[in-house]
């Protein structure tokens, strides 16, 4: 007989699983119009509210090419503050079980992040990034890979030193939008690289929804198998093919416990131009349509995951609430289905019941809850030629 457990069938699949938010640096990172700082701070707020425990705050590059985080250290700022603290704490929230990460691409970055955490308004952890297919490494850092590997090296070192920790992610790990095709034991390899030099964890990244949910559980294993410690790896999906919640059941059959989302699916490849300016970002932008863009979506996230009866720690229907809040805040309808639908509610939508049923089953005879008429046999009796063999 078959087996229905699917925990039986993936023994490696969580019942517990840890989601990170990235909404407020990746997800407006794409966006062409200045999110403002008090929107930035709500949303970081509402989300550690909500249940998040590890989240992106801000972006440490230069802002002339990304000025949408020109106001990283406000936000860092708030993050910090005592007034912050203490509403955690009103809210039964250990603020110290709270990572706050920001993205530091290059070495200038991470020297900033370790001033600001000489002025106590520091991240707790850094991310640094490579791509296995070196064109699109090119575009996003600026430099060969191995004069960027030499420079994560030293960058590692300099942050350990500083007290913070050290995200190394992996990109281009199921194609390129530069390159094409890629192999996935590069990917392995540079994760295995990462660890070498010091990093804390992984974040293994599909930064263009290239990844196939066959892909995404091979590639897992293989890493898995390598290096076995699931605290170690994060899951990274774009959604461009409406492929991600296959991609996230995969990455969750092959054992993976730690994911990232984003609001609406908000994000993707740097704005090159913000409000009434052109800006540099990361050059043309290599997509054909900006419908098409993005991370996959926290919300839905959420709910395939609550329904598949694995524990994450959120409020989802807070979350749900803060999509419809995002929507507004962006000025268009985001990715969500879960924002427009819902979830499967246990008890039924009622209001929807039509009226009469219970009159039309006395009038017939039939008791409540009566699904077969009363003459047939308790079970049915499948014909010789359907039964299983």
């Amino acid at each position: 007989m078959t087996e229905y457990d699917l925990w039986k069938i993936f023994p490696r699949m969580p019942k517990k699983v840890t989601i990170g938010d990235i909404t407020v640096r990746d997800g407006f990172q794409h966006e062409e119009k200045f999110i403002s700082t008090a929107a930035k701070i709500f949303y970081l707020e509402e989300l550690i509210f909500a249940g998040c425990r590890n989240i992106e705050v801000t972006n440490l590059g230069n802002p002339y090419l990304m000025p949408q985080f020109r106001d990283a250290e406000d936000l860092l700022t708030h993050v910090r503050s005592d007034r912050f603290k203490k509403q955690c704490a009103s809210r039964g929230i250990n603020y110290d079980d709270i990572c706050f990460t920001c993205i530091t691409i290059r070495e200038a970055s991470v020297d900033r992040a370790i001033r600001l955490k000489e002025k106590g308004i520091g991240p707790d952890r850094l991310l640094m990034m490579v791509s296995t297919e070196e064109q699109h490494h090119f575009a996003n850092s600026g430099t060969t890979l191995p004069d960027y590997w030499k420079e994560a090296e030293r960058c590692i070192k300099k942050c350990n030193d500083a007290g913070m920790k050290m995200c190394g992610t992996v990109s281009t790990i199921w194609g390129s939008p530069i390159g094409g095709a890629t192999e996935l034991k590069d990917a392995v390899e540079f994760s295995k690289r990462w660890l070498e030099i010091g990093a804390h964890d992984i974040e293994h990244a599909d930064h263009d929804g290239s990844a196939s949910a066959a892909q995404v559980y091979r590639y897992y294993s293989m890493a898995l198998d390598e290096m076995p410690n699931t605290d170690l790896h994060i899951a990274h999906f774009h959604e461009t093919k409406r492929m991600a919640s296959a991609s996230i059941l995969a990455t969750l059959q092959a054992g993976i416990t730690n994911f990232e989302c984003t609001l609406g699916g908000l994000g993707g490849q740097p704005a090159n131009f913000l409000d009434d300016c052109p800006t540099k970002g990361t050059g043309d932008y290599y997509y054909r349509d900006p419908r098409y863009v993005g991370l996959v979506c926290l919300e839905d996230t959420l709910v395939q995951i609550d329904e598949m009866g694995i524990e994450h720690g959120y409020d989802v229907d807070r979350i749900l609430q803060l999509g419809k809040f995002m929507e507004k805040t962006i000025g268009r309808r985001l990715r969500s289905e879960a924002v427009i639908n819902g979830r499967t509610l246990k008890d039924g939508h009622m209001e929807y019941a039509r009226p009469g049923l219970s009159r039309l089953k006395e009038k017939f005879g039939e008791m409540s809850g009566q699904k077969l008429p009363k003459e047939w046999g308790a079970a049915a009796v499948l014909p010789e030629k359907y039964r299983a063999k």
